[in-house]
């Protein structure tokens, strides 16, 4: 039996207990509590909801075997709550309110300021002691005791550095904001209260910076920890964040970035914890069964071809690759209709599955190789993706494909030498085994362009090569479609998914050359995310296509700002950002 994770966004209203929800529809809510702070939300459901309500994040854990997702008893938690109330920061009352300061402020202003001057300038004290720099990211907790401060609500009050004025930008906000939700675990803090970073003298717009901050917290929380029994250590994440405005007419556009941070988030941790799950507990079936989820869940189609539907599609490549292992392929296809009447308005977002890459014959090195679990990181991108996709609802026709199989030395596994035929007629040299994904690509995206695709985007953990070219915090990406390729670049620096673009050199292109076949999938140890962005390219054509290699940047050894060690998600929210644009 195997486990997984699903994600799903919905508002929670205070103290109901968390049952079924009739309707997706947004609906606008705008309350004051008996506090005097006025609560901004969106909510979907239809139902009558009484007190202060939030937008909250809960993750499912479901019980698959064998691709069958059984009814038996579920865990649930709040991951964490955002919210946004409108008032004065200093009249909150919480465990801990955030406050900041720029790098190299000699006093503070604003809402700092404010807090400040409530307890009796203890933080320009600390600055001109050294102790407050406002270096990025810094996290200082000062103790503000009511017996002390009776007239100030917070218990204590952290002062976030938010660096140079000069560098700061949403991704600031994200890794300040991720540092931040890590030091209030640690604090051992419940609910926090904070400032919108930037939007005041940081000169952000309201809606991108309540944005940043939500998938900072989010995306910074985020841990797995679903097979630690034992961890007495272990701090629980803070409950509730609420961010407090005093600007009455920015609470709409800071309610519509917390539903959009929350929507991008939970899409990026989904795709996580599948990237996370060990290979003994996500097969290609469950693999399939979390997509069969979140299409159904979210309103939209799934389709999963067996071995002999995609047999009888002709593909050849991918049924190679599936042949050594002993856990049945699985070809799953989701399906969002935006713009139903105009079917040439469509995106297809391709994601390598391969749920376990021993390389097959030419087996890798057993140094390592346990990260080959996470060889179906374009498949979660892609699955993850489509989650926030149906529920943003962009104008645009989405289709999401994965070709999921293990990648075995089997007895029948496929061998160096053997010649393959893809669904476009193509036949391929199979020179190494150990470049399988390329070879699911081929057969994806064929499939594709059998159904009329006009855009293209595929997502793989494809090749060392990429990490050698350009380290491990920036994914390799090629085109060949000049429009596509600057939206795709555009779209990762928004989220703040690092992309740079090599070139598809005629060059490079001849190392592919087969003897005997039309292709060759290995074009030798020179250029290899090169070679292998052109052995995808002769599938795509002339079809506006763009590949995405994220081997290096799928999995870290370490934290870094809203990225936790292990599975990043990665690219995620830049597929999904993608999608938006080109919907709207």
């Amino acid at each position: 039996m195997s486990v997984s994770t699903y994600a799903e966004l919905r508002a929670k209203p205070k103290h109901r207990n968390r049952g079924g929800w009739a309707s997706n529809t947004i609906t606008p809510h705008d309350d004051r509590d008996s506090t005097g702070f006025r609560s901004v939300y969106e909510i979907s459901t239809n139902e009558p909801t009484t007190g202060t309500a939030t937008i909250s994040i809960s993750i499912y854990s479901i019980a698959l075997s064998d691709g069958q997702i059984n009814t038996v008893k579920t865990q649930e938690w709040v991951l964490l709550e955002v919210s946004v109330v409108q008032g004065n920061v200093t009249d909150f009352e919480t465990d801990v309110l955030v406050v900041n300061l720029f790098e190299g402020a000699e006093e503070p202003v604003g809402a700092t300021g404010a807090v400040d001057s409530a307890i009796n300038k203890l933080i320009s004290a600390l600055i001109s002691e050294g102790e407050i720099i406002g270096a990025e990211s810094e996290c200082t907790l000062i103790h503000t005791p009511n017996t002390n401060y009776p007239e100030f609500k917070p218990s204590r009050v952290m002062v976030a550095g938010l660096g140079s004025s000069e560098s700061f930008d949403l991704n600031t906000v994200r890794r300040v904001s991720a540092s931040v939700v890590r030091k209030l675990r640690s604090s051992g803090a419940k609910r926090a209260a904070t400032v919108l970073h930037g939007a005041g003298i940081g000169g952000l717009d309201p809606e991108a910076s309540a944005r940043a901050l939500t998938e900072g917290s989010l995306l910074g929380s985020y841990r797995f920890t679903r097979y630690k029994t034992v961890d007495t250590k272990q701090r629980p994440n803070i409950e509730h964040l609420t961010i407090v405005e005093y600007d009455d007419s920015k609470l709409g556009a800071i309610a519509a970035g917390i539903r959009t941070g929350i929507a991008y988030s939970l899409a990026e941790s989904l795709a996580r914890d599948l990237v996370n799950e060990p290979a003994n507990k996500l097969s290609p079936a469950d693999l399939a069964s979390v997509a069969e989820r979140v299409a159904r869940e979210n309103g939209i189609r799934c389709q999963v071809l067996e071995k002999a539907d995609v047999a009888k599609l002709g593909m050849g490549a991918y049924l190679g690759v599936a042949q050594g292992g002993d856990r049945p392929l699985k070809f799953v296809h989701m399906s969002y209709e935006g713009d139903p009447s105009n079917a040439e308005n469509n995106l297809w977002l391709i994601g390598k599955g391969i749920t376990f890459d021993s390389g097959g014959i030419s087996l890798k090195p057993g140094a390592g190789m346990g990260k080959m679990k996470g060889d179906m990181g374009g498949g979660a991108a892609v699955i993850g993706a489509m989650q926030a996709i149906s529920q943003l609802k962009p104008r645009i026709n989405v289709h999401a494909v994965c070709a999921a199989t293990d990648n075995m030395p089997g007895g029948s596994a496929q061998k160096p030498g053997d010649v393959v035929t893809a669904m476009n007629g193509k036949t391929i040299e199979v020179d190494n085994t150990d470049a399988e994904g390329r070879l699911t690509l081929a057969d994806a995206i064929g499939y594709a362009q059998s159904k009329g695709s006009t855009r293209i985007v595929d997502v793989a953990t494809l090749t060392g090569a990429a990490r050698v070219a350009l380290g491990d915090g920036v994914s390799a990406m090629f085109g060949n479609n000049e429009g596509l390729v600057n939206s795709v670049l555009r779209a990762s620096e928004t989220v703040g998914e690092s992309m740079w673009r090599l070139p598809l050199d005629p060059v490079t292109k001849r190392q592919n050359s087969s003897q005997i076949a039309d292709v060759k999938n290995t074009g030798g140890p020179g250029g290899g995310a090169t070679t292998a962005a052109h052995f995808i390219s002769e599938f795509a054509g002339e079809t506006p296509w763009v590949h995405i290699d994220i081997a290096a940047t799928s999995m870290l050894d370490t934290t870094r700002g809203w990225t936790p060690a292990g599975a990043t998600g990665v690219p995620t929210r830049t597929l999904i950002e993608l999608t938006m644009a080109l919907g709207n």
